[in-house]
């Protein structure tokens, strides 16, 4: 089924396939607020939304997907690297839908074990039957794609009709409008819970999270700052990327640009060692989030997304700023990553001076 939306642009005549049905919820993450002290924090839990373990890419996909039936495909291809949440995803959907995947595994993580080759994103890949290949550079997004449309000319030849989620930059950016709606979604839940929000804070990887979230929020009306903590690329390679996207994204939506360069917040402390690989830091946030607010965070997006907000909540604390997380999803990733969190010291102190334990 193909659905209408919105109506931000003509946002309302772009096919969209709905793979999640629900409002992700909205919660008080009491303890952490109280042990903070200062204002309140919040996490809208989209890791929540339903497709198998979730995630932001479920609401990116959506318009993708609406593209791709629209064209008559019969088969979705894309490229990630090895633990990728949207290759998970998209072979979920394909499944619901009675489409067949193939899909592209990019070598963008130094990182060789067993359990980060074979468990995680690789298992459920491999259960849902997505079809894998394997491209040995990870920071090659043009050749990345270049090697995608060869597959598909293969399979055109043996009589499929793909559709490729591109990766590069130059492409439509239909995976942001998901996120646009997911602003509106966001906006009638905290005027319905009567909350006030000041701030935003999300993963910045390709950037369509980020830009369709604050082009949502703008086109809206809502002035809230949204800040993005950088999960694969520096902050100053980010902002040229997410200009890029906001001028796209009105292009696609046929309106004007509405988010000034002033409103892009990007923070990069949470980068290093790089893309897929985390520092103490990033751990201890892990580890506080599942001790006193029961949230299972992976260690390359939402690890470093949630050491971002103690950073901001502490900050901030004397203002009493009110400040909400987007969980984007991520946790079967996390398996991949088992020898890391064994060898973690769980009884050494943490920056926020958080005890780890209760």
């Amino acid at each position: 089924m193909i659905t209408s939306n919105q109506n931000i642009g003509s946002l309302s005549c772009l096919p969209r396939v709905p793979l999640c049905d629900i409002k992700t919820p909205i919660e008080h993450m009491k303890n952490l607020s109280r042990i903070i002290g200062g204002g309140l924090l919040y996490v809208k839990r989209d890791d929540c939304n339903g497709l198998a373990f979730g995630g932001n890419k479920v609401r990116q996909l959506e318009f993708y997907f609406g593209e791709a039936i629209n064209n008559g495909c019969d088969t979705i291809m894309m490229t990630g690297a090895v633990q990728s949440n949207f290759i998970r995803t998209a072979a979920a959907a394909c499944r619901k839908l009675g489409l067949n995947c193939h899909a592209q595994l990019e070598e963008r993580v130094d990182k060789h074990d067993l359990e980060y080759r074979n468990n995680g994103n690789v298992l459920l890949n491999n259960l849902l039957g997505a079809t894998l290949y394997s491209f040995p550079e990870g920071e090659n997004e043009a050749g990345a794609d270049r090697r995608l449309e060869e597959i598909a000319q293969d399979l055109t030849k043996q009589g499929h009709s793909p559709y490729i989620v591109p990766m590069s930059p130059d492409h439509k950016p239909l995976g942001a409008l998901g996120y646009i709606i997911a602003a509106q979604e966001l906006l009638e839940q905290i005027n319905e819970m009567k909350i006030n929000i000041d701030e935003i804070v999300v993963a910045a990887g390709s950037g369509n999270t980020y830009a369709g979230l604050l082009f949502g929020l703008r086109a809206l009306g809502s002035h809230i700052k949204v800040i993005g903590i950088c999960v694969r690329r520096d902050a100053k390679q980010q902002y040229s990327r997410m200009q890029t996207r906001f001028e796209q994204i009105a292009d696609l939506l046929d309106m004007e640009q509405l988010v000034p360069d002033e409103d892009i917040h990007l923070i990069d402390d949470y980068l290093s060692p790089g893309y897929g690989l985390a520092n103490e830091d990033v751990y201890d946030a892990m580890s506080l989030g599942a001790h006193y607010e029961a949230l299972i965070l992976d260690p390359c997006y939402m690890g470093k997304t949630t050491a971002g907000l103690l950073d901001r909540a502490c900050e901030g604390k004397e203002e009493k700023k009110n400040i909400l997380m987007f969980h984007t999803g991520g946790s079967p990733a996390l398996f991949g990553y088992a020898d890391e969190l064994r060898l973690k010291d769980k009884n050494k102190s943490n920056k926020w001076n958080i005890p780890n334990k209760y």
